[in-house]
């Protein structure tokens, strides 16, 4: 077991045409990140943005432009794919149709000339962690998506790595088949204790299973921390929507001063949130910005309730909780209630915002403004 360190990475790809060679913009941009032996690490954002590249350029599998890794002490960069003591699991499971499970997850080891009893000892460990050790006599043709994955990881594992790649292991199942897979993920990983660097785009399996996530955008990593840092403390705009289901709601507002506080409002509402005093060192009257609240910290106000009153203007029921989108201005902002009570759309409701759990965002660059 190794950790990974990443210095300075670039990726930049070139398209050769006739008339000249055209240098796309980078795809990794000076990517810097560490993990420590044993960590859980999850690559997380939109299709493109670079963490598959990412990923592969550890792997080997893609050319470096710029920069350096590290896998434990050694630099990598020039090593081949076979010489880096890794394991990968990517999104297909490329199993080999003409063998079975047992000779599938032996593959690596037979081409590499180790001793049979010692694959097969190898091989009699693996399985049962993956739970594939019904499997072994079967044909791949035989086996669900889910068992497949299953036979693929414990492939990558049963080489013994000291870092364990995987690539979006989860985007071809199900979703009652991801959630069990998740957990299997989860246990194995803790049973292992592999350093693991995990690709997804769903923001879900990086929180759960994570101890640590890089959110990536544009090839630029965005923040790396805990799944509570991510989620409770977001560098920018792009972090605080990216993360979180529903995702946070962001507004734009003016900050108005009101008697010896200021309040948030909104273009073509009458909703008045009252901003955290700790931000009253970096406000004024007609500050404009953007405020971002996630639908947990919206609430529905009793009786007594000295909140707005709103029209509601969407209602879904998904059995656990009950979603209620309300138009503020051109904006759906939306929250999220446990209440037994059922609303249809033109139901006037009374809106309160907890206002000590708003954040602020720079109305141009997106960054987080924070307290002095």
């Amino acid at each position: 077991m190794a950790g990974l360190r990443i210095e300075h990475l670039y990726k930049r790809y070139e398209n050769s045409g006739k008339k000249k060679s055209v240098q796309n913009d980078y795809a990794v941009k000076d990517l810097n990140l560490v993990a420590e032996q044993g960590e859980f690490i999850a690559l997380l954002g939109p299709s493109g943005c670079g963490k598959t590249t990412t990923l592969r350029m550890t792997a080997g599998l893609e050319d470096i432009t710029k920069g350096e890794i590290y896998i434990g002490d050694t630099l990598v960069n020039n090593l081949h794919p076979k010489d880096r003591h890794i394991g990968l699991a990517f999104e297909d499971y490329a199993m080999y149709p003409p063998l079975t499970v047992y000779n599938n997850i032996a593959f690596n080891l037979k081409a590499k000339g180790v001793d049979k009893a010692e694959i097969d000892k190898r091989v009699r460990e693996i399985a049962p962690l993956m739970q594939c050790d019904d499997l072994l006599d079967k044909m791949p043709v035989k086996l669900s998506g889910g068992q497949k994955q299953r036979v693929n990881i414990a492939r990558a594992i049963i080489r013994r790595p000291e870092l364990l790649l995987m690539d979006e292991p989860l985007s071809h199942l199900d979703g009652k088949a991801r959630q069990a897979m998740r957990t299997e993920i989860k246990r194995l990983i803790n049973d292992i204790k592999c350093t693991t660097i995990y690709v997804t785009h769903d923001q879900l399996e990086a929180m759960s299973l994570a101890d640590k996530i890089a959110i990536i955008n544009f090839g630029v990593l965005q923040q790396y921390g805990t799944p509570a840092e991510v989620y409770d403390d977001p560098v920018n705009e792009f972090v605080a929507s990216f993360i979180g289901e529903p995702p946070m709601n962001i507004l734009e507002t003016t900050i108005r001063g009101k008697g010896d506080h200021f309040v948030f409002t909104f273009d073509g509402s009458n909703l008045e949130i009252e901003v955290p005093k700790r931000y009253n060192n970096v406000v004024k009257d007609g500050f404009k910005c953007k405020m971002g609240v996630r639908p947990m910290d919206v609430l529905i106000g009793g009786p007594d309730s000295k909140g707005t009153s709103e029209e509601v203007a969407t209602f879904e029921n998904l059995g656990d909780e009950r979603r209620i989108g309300i138009h503020v201005g051109e904006t759906l902002l939306m929250l999220i209630t446990d209440a037994e009570t059922r609303y249809k759309q033109g139901d006037i409701i009374k809106l309160e915002v907890r206002g000590e759990k708003t954040h602020l965002f720079d109305l141009e660059s997106g960054d987080r403004i924070r307290e002095k």
